[in-house]
C-alpha cells in the first residue's frame, strides 16, 4: 500500500547502485563524500547505507604484534629468569634491572579514525591491521630504562644493520651514563 507524502526520490536502485560503486572503489570514503557527489542527503545515503545496503562501519583492530611460538617460549623464559632474580633478591632487583625494548615506528600522513573506518557488510569479517599502511618512512628506536627511567634511545641509521658490535657498542654508551 503506497503511503502518502513526498515521494521516494533517492532510495532507487539506480542510487543504491551508485553508492555500492562509490563504496566498493574506496572503502574508506565518507557519507558527506557520497552525499556531495551525488547530490543527495547525507541521511538519505546514511538509510540507503544501513538498510537497503546491509552495512556498517567497524574499527579496525590494531594487532600490535604477532608472536610465533618460539619467541613466546622465549619471553616466557626470559620472565622466569627475572621472577627467579627478584625472589632471590627483591631489594636490589630493580636497582640493578635495566631492559631495552625496540620498535618499528612509521611516519606517515595521518588520518582521523572515523576516515580510516571502511565500509563493510554486516555479515564480513572485522578488518584487522598489523602494520602501517604506506609510511612515508620508518625507522626502529631501541629504548634502554631502569627504575629511574630512560637511560638512552637509540636511532638505528637506515644503512645500518643490527648485528652483536652494534648492540656491544650500545652496551658500551649505556655503561658510561
Amino acid at each position: 500500500m503506497p503511503r502518502p507524502g513526498r515521494p521516494k526520490t533517492v532510495t532507487i536502485p539506480k542510487i543504491i547502485d551508485q553508492i555500492h560503486e562509490l563504496i566498493l572503489e574506496d572503502r574508506r570514503i565518507s557519507d558527506k563524500s557520497i552525499a556531495e557527489q551525488l547530490d543527495i542527503s547525507r541521511e538519505g545515503v546514511g538509510s540507503i547505507i544501513h538498510e537497503d545496503l546491509d552495512m556498517r562501519k567497524l574499527s579496525a583492530k590494531w594487532v600490535l604484534k604477532c608472536l610465533k611460538a618460539d619467541q613466546k617460549r622465549q619471553r616466557c623464559q626470559s620472565s622466569e629468569q627475572l621472577f627467579y632474580s627478584f625472589r632471590c633478591d627483591p631489594n636490589d632487583f630493580l636497582s640493578r634491572l635495566v631492559t631495552m625494548d625496540e620498535i618499528w615506528l612509521y611516519h606517515y600522513d595521518p588520518e582521523t579514525k572515523q576516515q580510516s573506518v571502511p565500509w563493510r557488510h554486516s555479515g564480513s569479517p572485522a578488518p584487522k591491521n598489523s602494520e602501517c599502511k604506506n609510511p612515508l618512512e620508518n625507522f626502529s628506536p631501541r629504548f634502554f630504562w631502569d627504575q629511574d627511567g630512560i637511560h638512552l634511545i637509540d636511532y638505528l641509521p637506515n644503512d645500518q644493520t643490527i648485528n652483536a658490535e652494534y648492540y656491544s657498542s650500545l652496551l658500551v654508551q649505556l655503561k658510561d651514563i
